[in-house]
């Protein structure tokens, strides 16, 4: 008989990856003491950049059928801190929900957004181990594309994305890893990772809580629904596949705040070893 299976501990730990559960719950649940600031809709296959300022709500939600999106996240004020998502992988979880923290790059290391709503929570794992708000893989992008597919295309997540933020002075170099929203994926027998079909319906909405000011950038798949393989020999335009997405953008009630303050980074003060003395110097 074989041992029954065990939960292995996860490797990262402590109090300061525990959210509020209570104030968080509030912030997505009080739906009336909330207020649009910002409001559009993203077309298929495009990609648009936003201020969401610290203390506010995004919600990004679908219109009219399964799409999944690509998001990116960076300081509003220093683009050197932007959204980590193999560290928020191991802090929180490699699909991400309710209560969910999504964390920033070193040196900064600190909270970004809490994800305050999700109506997809429910969906859980299914029969082949998909998940929801994927942070195993990554946009896709022209390189891959004319790699795998021998085809130039413009409109691949990453180029959607680059788009969206040269008007706030960013270049493809600010573009990184991204949170998948509404993307169920998984890793089969062999560790490959999968992508399977949005399930999705029109209404359903992925919430977060800014926890700095920040600018975001979100890029609506050229895939749509993931249902039809972007990349391979089976593979073809599954532009009948794709949706808009609606971004809303809530300024919330100062008493819904309390006492809430932006994360600080880490006080770590110890130079990584180097001292005036050894800057420059070479081993």
């Amino acid at each position: 008989m074989s041992p029954e299976p065990r939960l292995t501990e996860a490797a990262y730990q402590g109090p300061a990856l525990e959210a509020d559960r209570d104030f968080y719950s509030a912030l997505g649940e009080d739906a009336e003491n909330r207020h649009v600031v910002d409001e559009f809709t993203i077309p298929i296959r495009s990609g648009q950049a936003w201020d969401v300022p610290a203390g506010h709500i995004c919600r990004i939600s679908t219109v009219e059928g399964p799409q999944v999106g690509d998001l990116n996240l960076w300081n509003r004020h220093d683009p050197r801190e932007r959204f980590w998502a193999s560290r928020t992988r191991q802090l929180q979880a490699a699909h991400l929900s309710t209560f969910d923290r999504l964390w920033s790059t070193l040196p900064f290391l600190r909270p970004m957004a809490t994800i305050v709503g999700d109506t997809l929570a429910d969906y859980g794992t299914d029969a082949e181990g998909g998940r929801l708000h994927d942070t195993l893989g990554t946009r896709c992008d022209p390189y891959v594309s004319t790699m795998l597919n021998g085809v130039d295309f413009d409109y691949h997540c990453h180029s959607n994305l680059v788009r969206a933020i040269l008007p706030f002075g960013l270049t493809e170099f600010d573009v990184h890893d991204v949170l998948n929203v509404f993307q169920c994926t998984g890793l089969n027998d062999n560790d490959e990772y999968f992508m399977k079909t949005c399930p999705a319906r029109p209404g359903d909405h992925f919430e977060f809580f800014a926890e700095q000011d920040l600018l975001a950038a979100l890029s609506t798949c050229p895939g749509g629904d993931l249902s039809a393989p972007l990349f391979g020999e089976n593979s073809d335009d599954p532009v009948g596949n794709c949706h808009p997405l609606k971004v809303t953008v809530y300024a919330l009630e100062e008493n819904l705040l309390g006492d809430w303050s932006e994360p600080a980074s880490p006080n770590y003060r110890g130079q990584h070893g180097l001292t005036p003395q050894t800057w420059g110097s070479t081993p």
